[in-house]
């Protein structure tokens, strides 16, 4: 069987549809609880997938957490090394870092589901299927695009969404992992940026039973088409 590592920053925030998609293929999978075990361990930098998750830090915090010095350390091994990785919200940013482009406050949060713009690389990607369905977006942090990668997707004021890195590497801003029927989790966690940007829950519970259903079917499909591309997907 072929094994996943998936770098974890809070406990909400895990694999979510992408965890039946592994199944699925024929993956384990296990959680690295970062602050808690090594993400530098060889286990890591040697397993077959790598998935690195969203988190309420950020790049600029590695001061404060220093694994995450380390988690960019591990991914920048596994690109030289061309074993896949994935990266969604932080994890993304992690890979942008790892690949040396500036990481650092939007000047503002995304927060709710809208849809993506993608580019002509986009439109040739395994982001094809999503197409204008609205994604669910969460974060205050963007990316630039590393030397190299093909920019796939955009959204007004967010020009960099989804960037991949030859076959193995793909990273998106946005949470197409997300399971909508578990939103609730996301607003007890993320309660006070919830309050602070003035976020409208009701509206946000809306749209996640509006969108989330098809939302999930398309992502599923994303990731099937990813993991072919990257080349550890089932024969």
């Amino acid at each position: 069987m072929k094994n996943a590592v998936v770098i974890r920053h809070v406990a909400f925030e895990d694999l979510g549809i992408l965890a039946a998609v592994l199944t699925g293929r024929g993956y384990t999978f296990r959680y690295v609880e970062a602050g808690l075990h090594p993400v530098d361990h060889p286990s890591v930098r040697d397993a077959d997938l790598l998935v690195v998750l969203g988190g309420p830090i950020g790049i600029g915090d590695a001061g404060r957490y220093p694994y995450l010095a380390e988690e960019i350390t591990t991914v920048r091994d596994r690109i030289d090394r061309r074993r896949p990785v994935l990266g969604v919200c932080l994890g993304a940013q992690i890979i942008a870092a790892a690949l040396g482009a500036h990481v650092g406050p939007a000047g503002g949060a995304e927060i709710g589901y809208a849809p993506l713009r993608l580019t002509p690389d986009g439109q040739d990607s395994v982001l094809a299927p999503l197409g204008v369905t609205p994604v669910l977006h969460w974060h205050g942090d963007e990316f630039q695009i590393p030397d190299g990668a093909r920019r796939l997707a955009e959204t007004p004021g967010y020009p960099n969404q989804a960037f991949s890195y030859g076959p193995t590497v793909l990273a998106l801003q946005f949470h197409l992992e997300a399971d909508h029927t578990r939103l609730e989790q996301w607003l007890i966690g993320h309660a006070h940026e919830l309050a602070t940007n003035r976020v409208d829950l009701a509206a946000l519970r809306d749209d996640a039973r509006r969108h989330g259903p098809a939302l999930a079917d398309l992502g599923r499909a994303v990731f099937e088409r990813w993991l072919d591309r990257a080349g550890t997907g089932s024969a």
